[in-house]
């Protein structure tokens, strides 16, 4: 299938005719009937950005490990489906992202199904609060293994099967704000080297991929976001581990809160959609101004 003409074009855009403009405002955010994978996507933030590539008309595919989705996933799929027409659809899809070998296959079928893959987020991830001293061998593995050699295995499926389709897509990887300074209170060393090679990595593969090759694939942009400290499942787990730490982190940054996984929605349908068409290899930080001072 050959992309369409503004499908993350990697030639000079025309700006849109006056008759186009008054179709559809804000067309470049629309992503009706492409199709997106997020890893993660049972729950939290890796949801809330499933929920709105969905009602921006994306079909989307949320991977997690767990054998069947949670409440929080059925009643986003609910949301979904009670919206207009124009909505896209939420799929649940049992995957470990350390298994390479079925998150290939489930990622091949997924793009042999729909014809076409437009786009990953890769928001799996994991958190253990370890003194670095105290750190065993088969920690430090499971951690990689999930927050980095996951989100790599991820892309790299995704990326054959959108070379094969000749989709010119984006990926969006899910780092943290961690991945670029020490977390005040909260002992994490191996995920925060974990995030900040997520980072990079993201660098190196939008240099790889974005570039439109003689066959006509590439094109796909590879983009991070960064956020900082957010109310999630793993985030209030640290909270009942670390008596202080939330207040101690509400104060940590410019605006006083903590952040709610639907203010990432936003950032996430940017990157995915043609409104990013000349983005790639950046790191969007999203931390209330934790990062600033």
């Amino acid at each position: 299938m050959n992309p369409e003409p503004r499908e993350n074009p990697a030639t000079e855009l025309k700006p849109p005719s006056d008759f186009e403009v008054g179709q559809k405002r804000f067309a470049d955010f629309d992503i009706k009937d492409r199709v997106f994978i997020i890893t993660g996507g049972s729950q939290g933030l890796g949801l809330s950005m499933a929920e709105a590539v969905a009602e921006a008309g994306g079909k989307v595919y949320c991977f997690d490990i767990f054998p069947e989705p949670n409440g929080e996933w059925e009643a986003a799929q609910k949301r979904v489906a009670e919206l207009s027409e124009n909505t896209g659809s939420l799929i649940y899809r049992q995957q470990d992202v350390r298994d390479v070998e079925g998150l290939g296959k489930q990622i091949t079928e997924i793009a042999e199904e729909n014809g076409r893959l437009d786009g990953v987020v890769a928001a799996a991830g994991i958190q253990q609060i370890t003194p670095a001293t105290q750190y065993k061998p088969e920690d430090v593995s499971r951690m990689m293994d999930i927050n980095f050699q996951g989100v790599l295995m991820t892309a790299t499926s995704a990326a054959r099967q959108m070379f094969r389709y000749k989709c010119r897509g984006s990926m969006v990887f899910i780092a943290s704000i961690s991945g670029t300074v020490a977390n005040k209170g909260l002992i994490s060393p191996v995920y925060n080297s974990s995030k900040a090679a997520v980072q990079q990595l993201s660098r190196n593969l939008a240099m790889e991929w974005s570039p439109i090759r003689p066959d006509g694939t590439g094109g796909i942009r590879v983009n991070c976001i960064s956020p900082g400290h957010i109310l999630t499942p793993m985030v209030r787990k640290n909270f009942d581990e670390v008596p202080g730490l939330r207040q101690k982190w509400e104060g940590e940054n410019m605006m006083g809160r903590i952040a709610e996984t639907h203010e990432f929605k936003g950032a996430a349908l940017f990157l995915l959609s043609n409104a990013s068409s000349f983005m790639t290899g950046s790191n969007i930080i999203m931390d209330g101004g934790h990062t600033a001072w």
